[in-house]
Protein backbone atom coordinates (compact mmCIF):
# COMPACT_ATOMS: atom_id res chain seq x y z
CA UNK A 1 0.00 0.00 0.00
CA UNK A 2 2.94 2.41 0.69
CA UNK A 3 5.02 1.93 -2.24
CA UNK A 4 1.40 2.78 -4.14
CA UNK A 5 0.96 5.63 -2.51
CA UNK A 6 4.67 6.84 -2.74
CA UNK A 7 4.28 6.38 -6.53
CA UNK A 8 1.25 8.60 -6.64
CA UNK A 9 -1.16 6.31 -6.67
CA UNK A 10 -4.85 6.82 -5.24
CA UNK A 11 -6.23 3.76 -3.29
CA UNK A 12 -9.69 2.24 -3.52
CA UNK A 13 -9.47 -1.41 -1.67
CA UNK A 14 -11.88 -3.69 0.40
CA UNK A 15 -11.23 -3.31 4.00
CA UNK A 16 -10.55 -6.24 6.00
CA UNK A 17 -11.04 -4.46 9.76
CA UNK A 18 -9.39 -7.61 11.26
CA UNK A 19 -5.97 -7.60 9.22
CA UNK A 20 -5.64 -4.15 9.53
CA UNK A 21 -4.97 -1.79 12.55
CA UNK A 22 -7.55 1.02 12.61
CA UNK A 23 -7.20 4.69 13.94
CA UNK A 24 -9.13 7.73 14.38
CA UNK A 25 -7.09 11.01 13.07
CA UNK A 26 -7.12 12.11 16.77
CA UNK A 27 -5.32 8.98 17.33
CA UNK A 28 -6.85 6.51 19.64
CA UNK A 29 -8.20 2.76 18.10
CA UNK A 30 -11.32 2.98 16.15
CA UNK A 31 -13.97 0.96 17.48
CA UNK A 32 -15.51 0.12 13.85
CA UNK A 33 -18.39 -1.79 15.27
CA UNK A 34 -19.67 0.46 18.07
CA UNK A 35 -19.16 3.65 15.53
CA UNK A 36 -21.44 1.57 13.03
CA UNK A 37 -24.30 -0.24 15.59
CA UNK A 38 -26.47 2.48 15.08
CA UNK A 39 -26.66 2.94 11.05
CA UNK A 40 -29.68 1.73 9.03
CA UNK A 41 -29.56 -0.82 6.43
CA UNK A 42 -28.95 0.44 3.16
CA UNK A 43 -27.35 2.87 4.26
CA UNK A 44 -23.63 4.11 3.83
CA UNK A 45 -21.14 5.69 6.67
CA UNK A 46 -18.21 7.41 5.80
CA UNK A 47 -15.39 7.71 8.67
CA UNK A 48 -12.23 9.47 8.52
CA UNK A 49 -9.16 6.71 9.42
CA UNK A 50 -6.07 6.31 9.98
CA UNK A 51 -4.45 2.40 8.96
CA UNK A 52 -1.47 1.40 10.88
CA UNK A 53 1.25 -1.02 9.70
CA UNK A 54 1.53 -3.75 11.42
CA UNK A 55 5.02 -2.61 12.89
CA UNK A 56 3.28 0.65 13.72
CA UNK A 57 6.61 2.50 11.75
CA UNK A 58 3.92 3.96 9.17
CA UNK A 59 0.19 4.58 8.70
CA UNK A 60 -1.92 5.77 5.52
CA UNK A 61 -4.85 7.60 6.32
CA UNK A 62 -8.26 8.14 4.35
CA UNK A 63 -11.61 7.51 4.81
CA UNK A 64 -13.47 4.05 5.01
CA UNK A 65 -16.85 4.03 3.55
CA UNK A 66 -19.05 1.19 5.20
CA UNK A 67 -22.26 0.43 3.12
CA UNK A 68 -24.84 -1.79 5.80
CA UNK A 69 -26.79 -4.37 3.67
CA UNK A 70 -30.47 -5.52 3.55
CA UNK A 71 -31.00 -7.64 6.21
CA UNK A 72 -31.50 -11.06 3.59
CA UNK A 73 -28.31 -9.88 1.90
CA UNK A 74 -26.61 -9.76 5.71
CA UNK A 75 -27.77 -13.30 6.26
CA UNK A 76 -26.63 -14.93 3.02
CA UNK A 77 -22.79 -12.63 3.38
CA UNK A 78 -23.02 -14.38 7.03
CA UNK A 79 -23.57 -17.86 5.86
CA UNK A 80 -19.47 -18.31 4.84
CA UNK A 81 -18.65 -16.52 8.02
CA UNK A 82 -20.45 -19.68 10.22
CA UNK A 83 -19.24 -22.33 7.65
CA UNK A 84 -15.25 -20.49 8.68
CA UNK A 85 -16.20 -21.44 11.91
CA UNK A 86 -17.53 -24.74 12.41
CA UNK A 87 -16.00 -25.89 15.43
CA UNK A 88 -16.99 -23.13 16.98
CA UNK A 89 -19.57 -20.28 16.98
CA UNK A 90 -18.28 -17.05 15.44
CA UNK A 91 -17.34 -14.09 16.98
CA UNK A 92 -20.09 -11.53 17.33
CA UNK A 93 -17.97 -8.79 16.19
CA UNK A 94 -17.12 -10.84 12.69
CA UNK A 95 -20.98 -11.75 12.37
CA UNK A 96 -21.72 -7.70 12.75
CA UNK A 97 -18.89 -6.75 9.99
CA UNK A 98 -19.94 -9.39 7.84
CA UNK A 99 -23.06 -7.71 7.13
CA UNK A 100 -21.17 -4.73 5.78
CA UNK A 101 -19.18 -3.73 2.67
CA UNK A 102 -16.06 -2.33 3.73
CA UNK A 103 -13.65 -0.22 1.82
CA UNK A 104 -11.03 2.10 2.18
CA UNK A 105 -9.85 4.93 -0.30
CA UNK A 106 -7.13 7.46 -0.46
CA UNK A 107 -9.83 10.19 -2.05
CA UNK A 108 -11.59 12.58 -0.05
CA UNK A 109 -15.27 12.85 -0.05
CA UNK A 110 -15.45 16.20 -1.54
CA UNK A 111 -14.12 14.78 -5.00
CA UNK A 112 -15.80 11.29 -4.90
CA UNK A 113 -18.90 10.75 -2.75
CA UNK A 114 -19.32 7.92 -1.00
CA UNK A 115 -21.90 6.70 -3.37
CA UNK A 116 -19.84 6.66 -5.93
CA UNK A 117 -16.60 5.18 -4.45
CA UNK A 118 -19.21 2.04 -3.89
CA UNK A 119 -20.09 2.08 -7.34
CA UNK A 120 -16.62 2.56 -8.60
CA UNK A 121 -15.62 -0.43 -6.30
CA UNK A 122 -18.12 -2.96 -7.88
CA UNK A 123 -16.53 -1.86 -11.15
CA UNK A 124 -13.51 -3.46 -10.39
CA UNK A 125 -14.77 -6.95 -11.35
CA UNK A 126 -14.12 -6.24 -14.89
CA UNK A 127 -10.59 -6.36 -14.75
CA UNK A 128 -11.15 -9.87 -13.09
CA UNK A 129 -13.34 -10.88 -15.74
CA UNK A 130 -10.64 -9.31 -18.00
CA UNK A 131 -8.01 -11.72 -16.69
CA UNK A 132 -10.11 -14.64 -16.56
CA UNK A 133 -11.61 -14.13 -20.12
CA UNK A 134 -7.90 -14.54 -20.86
CA UNK A 135 -7.18 -17.86 -18.96
CA UNK A 136 -10.26 -19.12 -20.57
CA UNK A 137 -9.95 -18.22 -24.25
CA UNK A 138 -5.81 -17.50 -24.29
CA UNK A 139 -5.02 -20.00 -21.83
CA UNK A 140 -2.61 -17.29 -20.33
CA UNK A 141 -1.98 -19.75 -16.84
CA UNK A 142 -1.01 -22.06 -18.95
CA UNK A 143 3.07 -22.18 -18.58
CA UNK A 144 4.57 -24.07 -20.46
CA UNK A 145 7.99 -23.38 -18.65
CA UNK A 146 9.10 -22.89 -14.92
CA UNK A 147 8.25 -20.20 -12.93
CA UNK A 148 10.81 -17.12 -13.00
CA UNK A 149 12.59 -18.32 -16.05
CA UNK A 150 13.39 -16.87 -19.34
CA UNK A 151 10.85 -19.03 -21.27
CA UNK A 152 8.06 -18.22 -18.78
CA UNK A 153 8.43 -14.96 -19.15
CA UNK A 154 8.38 -15.16 -23.49
CA UNK A 155 5.11 -16.97 -22.83
CA UNK A 156 3.89 -14.81 -20.40
CA UNK A 157 4.60 -11.48 -22.81
CA UNK A 158 3.88 -13.56 -25.73
CA UNK A 159 0.42 -14.17 -24.50
CA UNK A 160 -0.44 -10.44 -23.62
CA UNK A 161 0.99 -9.53 -27.20
CA UNK A 162 -1.86 -11.91 -28.62
CA UNK A 163 -4.66 -10.45 -26.35
CA UNK A 164 -3.90 -6.62 -27.34
CA UNK A 165 -3.79 -8.17 -30.98
CA UNK A 166 -7.31 -9.69 -30.18
CA UNK A 167 -8.59 -6.09 -28.54
CA UNK A 168 -7.28 -3.86 -31.30
CA UNK A 169 -8.92 -6.19 -34.35
CA UNK A 170 -12.03 -6.46 -32.21
CA UNK A 171 -12.54 -2.64 -31.88
CA UNK A 172 -11.46 -2.45 -35.30
CA UNK A 173 -14.34 -4.95 -36.60
CA UNK A 174 -16.94 -4.06 -33.94
CA UNK A 175 -16.57 -0.51 -32.32
CA UNK A 176 -16.30 -0.09 -28.37
CA UNK A 177 -19.74 0.42 -27.43
CA UNK A 178 -19.96 -3.25 -25.60
CA UNK A 179 -17.43 -2.52 -23.33
CA UNK A 180 -17.70 1.19 -22.43
CA UNK A 181 -18.08 1.70 -18.66
CA UNK A 182 -19.70 5.23 -19.29
CA UNK A 183 -22.95 3.71 -20.80
CA UNK A 184 -25.35 0.85 -19.80
CA UNK A 185 -24.02 -2.05 -21.28
CA UNK A 186 -25.73 -4.50 -22.91
CA UNK A 187 -23.52 -7.65 -23.86
CA UNK A 188 -19.88 -8.67 -22.88
CA UNK A 189 -16.64 -9.23 -25.56
CA UNK A 190 -16.52 -13.27 -24.60
CA UNK A 191 -17.95 -15.01 -27.60
CA UNK A 192 -16.34 -12.49 -29.31
CA UNK A 193 -13.29 -12.86 -28.34
CA UNK A 194 -13.66 -17.13 -28.92
CA UNK A 195 -14.52 -15.98 -32.63
CA UNK A 196 -12.02 -13.59 -33.43
CA UNK A 197 -8.89 -16.03 -31.76
CA UNK A 198 -10.03 -18.69 -34.25
CA UNK A 199 -10.07 -16.19 -36.98
CA UNK A 200 -6.34 -14.77 -36.05
CA UNK A 201 -4.62 -17.58 -34.47
CA UNK A 202 -3.49 -19.07 -38.49
CA UNK A 203 -1.87 -15.97 -39.18
CA UNK A 204 -0.09 -15.69 -35.90
CA UNK A 205 1.00 -19.31 -36.89
CA UNK A 206 1.68 -18.68 -40.20
CA UNK A 207 0.10 -21.99 -41.02
CA UNK A 208 -1.62 -21.43 -44.28
CA UNK A 209 1.62 -20.03 -45.89
CA UNK A 210 3.99 -23.31 -45.06
CA UNK A 211 5.55 -24.55 -47.81
CA UNK A 212 5.13 -28.75 -48.13
CA UNK A 213 8.98 -28.95 -48.87
CA UNK A 214 9.77 -27.26 -44.71
CA UNK A 215 7.38 -29.81 -42.89
CA UNK A 216 10.32 -32.11 -42.57
CA UNK A 217 12.50 -29.34 -40.53
CA UNK A 218 9.31 -28.18 -39.09
CA UNK A 219 8.96 -31.84 -37.54
CA UNK A 220 12.30 -31.39 -36.20
CA UNK A 221 11.34 -28.02 -34.49
CA UNK A 222 7.88 -29.42 -32.95
CA UNK A 223 9.24 -32.63 -31.49
CA UNK A 224 9.70 -32.84 -27.90
CA UNK A 225 12.47 -32.56 -25.57
CA UNK A 226 14.75 -35.99 -24.95
CA UNK A 227 12.96 -37.59 -22.40
CA UNK A 228 14.32 -39.88 -19.01
CA UNK A 229 12.42 -42.49 -19.87
CA UNK A 230 12.12 -43.24 -23.78
CA UNK A 231 8.97 -43.17 -25.55
CA UNK A 232 7.14 -46.96 -26.00
CA UNK A 233 8.01 -49.13 -28.55
CA UNK A 234 6.53 -52.58 -29.38
CA UNK A 235 8.06 -55.89 -28.93
CA UNK A 236 9.31 -57.25 -32.49
CA UNK A 237 8.26 -60.48 -31.60
CA UNK A 238 4.94 -59.03 -30.57
CA UNK A 239 4.76 -57.56 -33.81
CA UNK A 240 5.45 -60.77 -35.36
CA UNK A 241 2.90 -62.59 -33.77
CA UNK A 242 -0.37 -60.36 -33.95
CA UNK A 243 0.98 -58.62 -37.74
CA UNK A 244 2.23 -61.53 -39.09
CA UNK A 245 5.33 -60.04 -41.18
CA UNK A 246 4.68 -60.15 -45.09
CA UNK A 247 0.70 -60.98 -44.58
CA UNK A 248 -0.35 -57.39 -43.83
CA UNK A 249 0.38 -53.49 -45.80
CA UNK A 250 2.80 -51.06 -44.11
CA UNK A 251 -0.23 -48.72 -43.22
CA UNK A 252 -1.59 -51.38 -41.01
CA UNK A 253 1.05 -51.56 -38.91
CA UNK A 254 0.13 -50.32 -35.25
CA UNK A 255 0.49 -46.73 -34.26
CA UNK A 256 0.87 -44.45 -31.70
CA UNK A 257 -1.85 -42.61 -30.38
Amino acid sequence: MGDALNKGAQLLVRLNPFSVVLGDPVGPPLELGAALKRQHADTIRTLEVVIHSASGADEVRGWGHAYRLSAEQANRARQPCRQRHKKGAPKAQALFLAGWVLVFTTRAPAVLSAQTIMALYRCRWQVELAIKRWKSVLDLDALRAKAQSLLAEVWLHGKLLYALLLERRMRRQLGDTWSRLDRERLATWWRVWGMLKDAIAPMITGALFWKEEAWEACLKVLAERPRRRKLQQLPSEAIDVLYHSGERQQGELPIAA
